[in-house]
């Protein structure tokens, strides 16, 4: 009879229990703890980790050049200007070669100026002089042959005689248009490929001097944005590499008077997502206070997580969609601070 008895009860507590499921909501069997839970059921919110970075997000600035630092003008937490100088490479011998280029560039202006100008007065007169002396002599050369001719023509001076004197006049003849030619190139203007080609060359030792210009400059580093110094790497002294495959900044500036908060959302909660959605932020190290903001961005692309928690159960094949959070002005947070992150999915859900 006893063991009848809790035969009976048994199957009566296994019949109200199967009653019991199959009574629940699916969507009340969903909750169970293994599963994860949608933003409605948290209330209204999608969350997740994020990190705190300023508006210019976070810009390393190095040198175009490998080289030896002479100074760094910046220390972390000065506020510099775009174009502000933060830091020298060593760079005597680029002065040197600008110097020289400068030099040039002075030489060739002169040089097109001659050519241009043409000879100066006092050349024109002594060329002019020249084709007077030898124009004197080929006269007198001219008279000393006819008289010859005269006296061979008499028989008084041998044929010998009168060819020397011929052959003088030829002479004197040569040199006088010889001087002529040298006076009309002296006096013409200047011929245009000349010209061209003066100016040339001065062109060519612009160009070299832009170019040492150029990588003087590269020795010169400046910041690109307004900003803030948010971490120094090297110091005066210590030597910078220009490389694309392993970076090497002095320094890393970001603009930080609006900070925004890049986020992890879990790919299971991507749809719920939009610009625009109130949101906030909260930090261990701030206790319960909340920053605010607004959903200013949501990327198109799926990627890995940026984000690792503590947690031992995270997973790390979770695939996430980064949304960017802009905070209310007035938000002072440091950089690269780790937050949770939570945005308003459901219009009708305030702020707890």
């Amino acid at each position: 009879m006893n063991k009848k008895y809790w035969f009976a009860v048994l199957i009566i507590v296994v019949a109200a229990a199967g009653f019991t499921l199959a009574a629940v909501k699916p969507h009340q069997r969903a909750m169970a703890p293994t599963a994860v839970p949608t933003a409605l059921e948290k209330g209204g919110y999608v969350s997740g980790p994020g990190l705190v970075e300023p508006v210019s997000e976070d810009i390393k600035v190095g040198s175009e050049l490998s080289g030896k630092l002479r100074e760094v003008l910046v220390e972390e937490g000065d506020r510099v200007h775009a174009g502000q100088l933060v830091a020298v490479l060593e760079n005597a011998d680029m002065k040197a070669q600008i110097q020289t280029a400068v030099a040039q560039v002075k030489q060739n202006e002169a040089g097109v100026r001659k050519t241009v100008n043409g000879a100066r007065a006092q050349e024109r007169r002594e060329a002019f002089s020249t084709v007077e002396e030898n124009e004197a002599v080929l006269e007198n050369a001219r008279a000393e042959m006819d008289r010859h001719n005269q006296l061979f023509a008499a028989g008084i001076i041998s044929r010998e005689d009168n060819e020397r004197y011929a052959r003088e006049f030829q002479v004197a003849k040569a040199k006088f248009e010889e001087a002529q030619q040298h006076h009309a190139l002296i006096d013409d203007r200047p011929r245009e490929e000349d010209i061209a080609a003066a100016q040339a060359s001065l062109e060519v030792a612009k160009a070299q001097l832009a170019e040492a210009q150029a990588h003087y400059e590269k020795t010169l580093i400046r910041s690109p944005i307004e900003g803030v110094v948010l971490r120094k790497h090297h110091r005066s002294g210590e030597s910078v590499s220009n490389s694309s495959t392993v970076p090497d900044p002095i320094v890393t500036i970001g603009d930080n008077s609006v900070l925004r908060v890049r986020v992890d959302v879990d790919e299971t909660e991507v749809a719920l997502v939009r610009v625009g959605q109130p949101a906030y932020v909260t930090a261990d190290a701030y206790s319960t206070r909340k920053f605010t903001g607004r959903v200013i961005r949501v990327g198109n692309e799926l990627g890995h997580k940026n984000i690792r928690t503590d947690e031992p159960t995270e997973k790390v094949d979770t695939k996430i969609l980064e949304t960017l959070i802009q905070l209310d002005q007035g938000a002072q947070l440091p950089d690269g601070l780790r937050v949770d992150a939570y945005i308003q999915t459901a219009p009708d859900v305030a702020f707890k």
